[in-house]
């Protein structure tokens, strides 16, 4: 695999010999101080050029990088689903090489760099060879921290949460795996994430991040609340499922009621009794039941 050391050499070095590539930025989790180091950190780069055409129409160009395992070009793909995009102001390359390496690349005109560049705090300057990168901060994630909630976000999450439990009791009482999995996964467990990203805040005064999708929820959790989180998750065995619902019911009430305290919110302490009661009925309701209660 070739070090970090021989990957910016690399970028750099093509950016150096190729006249259209004016200036080279990177952005994303290697700029950020505060995140971990492993051998899967992507190098997220853009490249200021003079044109994105004479790239885009060279399908080889982008071999310059490394033998290529698999590449994937997110603009061409939205083009091709009926998307309106317009390749003359940018353009993206995702590669992964068979070294274990990867390059998030972006091509973009010198008029989408003014337009972005300063949008990311998470941005340092690699090369300028005509110096017109606008001067920048020292990078910061705090674009990336976790926002204070109001109270009717406080509110929102928790009747979400609640109300939407009864669609998962439904679905596994229906036998409909699918659905209830995906009721559990894209909508409860949002609300639960949410709830926890709050927590994190609330304890760190709302100046850290909890990371993408909750990746740095470990860091943040004290351990018996990351193994009850850990206990959320569940295989296709309905009374398995059972189990994490009820650990992520009681996980969510604790997050929530410390928040509640933290932030002076009102926790919907009715909602989740009743709705606790509902679905333990639910779970014990025969199959060939003919009515609720």
């Amino acid at each position: 695999m070739r070090t970090e050391k021989e990957m910016y050499d690399l970028i750099l070095e093509i950016a150096q010999k190729d006249e259209r590539i004016r200036a080279v930025y990177m952005n994303g989790s290697r700029t950020n101080p505060k995140a971990p180091k492993d051998i899967f950190k992507d190098f997220d780069i853009v490249y200021v050029v003079t044109e994105t055409a004479s790239f885009i129409n060279d399908a080889d160009w982008t071999s310059n990088f490394g033998d290529l395992l698999m590449i994937q070009e997110p603009d061409k793909n939205d083009h091709y689903v009926g998307m309106a995009m317009d390749f003359d102001r940018s353009y993206g390359y995702l590669m992964l090489f068979k070294d274990g390496n990867r390059i998030d690349l972006h091509i973009e005109t010198k008029q989408v760099m003014m337009e972005n560049y300063l949008q990311d705090k998470l941005t340092v300057a690699l090369m300028d060879k005509d110096n017109i990168l606008p001067a920048i901060p020292e990078p910061t994630d705090m674009d990336y921290w976790v926002k204070r909630p109001t109270d009717a976000f406080y509110f929102s999450c928790c009747n979400d949460f609640w109300w939407c439990l009864q669609n998962v009791g439904k679905g596994i009482w229906r036998d409909e795996l699918p659905y209830a999995k995906q009721m559990f996964n894209l909508v409860i467990r949002e609300r639960l994430d949410e709830m926890i990203s709050w927590w994190i805040g609330m304890n760190h005064d709302f100046k850290v991040s909890a990371g993408k999708m909750g990746k740095y929820f470990k860091n943040y959790l004290p351990n018996p609340y990351w193994q009850m989180y850990k206990e959320t998750y569940s295989d296709h065995n309905y009374k398995n499922f059972w189990k994490s619902i009820f650990v992520a019911c009681e996980l969510f009430r604790k997050l929530a009621l410390e928040v509640a305290e933290g932030l002076s919110f009102k926790y919907l302490i009715h909602d989740d009794r009743n709705m606790t009661e509902y679905l333990m009925h639910i779970r014990q309701l025969p199959a060939d039941a003919e009515s609720i209660f």
